[in-house]
């Protein structure tokens, strides 16, 4: 496929570096829900450090915005759109899908693990893929569920089950597994959303700005009414790398947008996958927070590539019948 598109040596090389740029800003998701659950964990409130995760990369992303008179633009543009209807409010609040990643992060990452997090959220946002793709969601163009896309959409259920009928033998709750199974579902949707918004500001940089823009402050929100509850997390961590889930955020979601214009959103996604999951895994075997990896992680991560896989592959037009 990739080969048909790419004639030339030159143009060949440029392809398989965003290829492996993309894998990388792949590795670069499970690096975030790595940090992300032990900042969790030492702070002892997901809260507090989902919001200093979604708040650091908001603040870089501000700070490129004001150099980038393209990103301002697009806000401009944006604007007029809502202005004049053209584009519905609630289209702006594909943030909300973000912050409910990396809340869960914060909160169940390190329990159940980088690699069950990530084969759970991977499996949500597969489904919910589907589905909006199915709809036509925020104004997308339909592609109906084909028997391709259901078998996928099956097997990393059936990964899921895998990843956590041993662990219901463990003091592992349930909701652990299943808050980043409804943050994939979130993230499946935030990306056809701010795929529409992207579109009509004519600007990644706006819409990924405005992504974290709307989802820093409902963390706000929510970490304000948590804190008064709940009271002040525990002293923070030194440890200065587990402040950088926000900066990681922000360099995966940049990598994305200058790659996806060479390989195509197809080839995106599976390198996305193939890379936070296995990086993933690597974490779990170096640097494990939560559960032990297990030979059934291993097994589980294996059955959502291939059902992420199956479910993206074009499908074959059929050939017409002879007279």
């Amino acid at each position: 496929m990739l080969g048909a598109m790419n004639t030339n040596p030159g143009t060949r090389g440029l392809t398989a570096i965003a290829i492996v740029a993309t894998i990388i800003a792949g590795v670069l998701v499970a690096t975030q829900h790595r940090i992300n659950g032990e900042l969790g964990q030492r702070l002892d409130d997901g809260f507090t450090a989902a919001l200093i995760s979604f708040g650091s990369g908001w603040l870089i992303l501000m700070a490129i915005l004001a150099v980038s008179p393209k990103g301002r633009e697009g806000f401009r543009r944006l604007s007029t759109e809502v202005r004049a209807r053209r584009v519905a409010p609630w289209l702006l609040l594909g943030g909300l899908g973000g912050a409910l990643l990396v809340l869960s992060q914060g909160l169940v990452a390190g329990v159940v693990g980088v690699a069950i997090f990530g084969v759970a959220t991977v499996t949500g946002q597969t489904i919910s893929g589907m589905v909006a793709d199915a709809t036509g969601f925020a104004g997308g163009r339909r592609t109906p569920v084909t028997v391709q896309r259901a078998i996928g959409a099956a097997l990393t259920l059936i990964a899921v089950v895998v990843a956590v009928v041993p662990r219901l033998e463990t003091d592992v709750p349930l909701a652990a597994i299943i808050l980043p199974l409804i943050a994939g579902i979130g993230i499946g949707l935030q990306q056809a959303v701010n795929g529409r918004v992207r579109t009509e500001s004519g600007s990644a940089l706006a819409a990924t700005t405005l992504n974290f823009t709307v989802g820093t402050a409902a963390l706000v929100v929510v970490t304000v009414v948590h804190l008064a509850i709940s009271g002040l997390p525990e002293t923070p961590p030194s440890n200065p790398w587990l402040y950088l889930g926000g900066a990681v955020g922000a360099i995966f979601i940049a990598v994305q947008v200058v790659t996806v214009t060479r390989i195509g959103v197809l080839v995106l996604g599976l390198c996305l996958v193939a890379g936070q999951l296995a990086g993933a895994l690597v974490y779990d075997l170096v640097l494990p927070i939560g559960v032990p990896t297990t030979a059934t992680t291993a097994i589980a991560v294996a059955l959502t590539l291939a059902g992420v896989t199956i479910a993206s592959l074009p499908q074959r037009a059929s050939r017409p019948r002879p007279e």
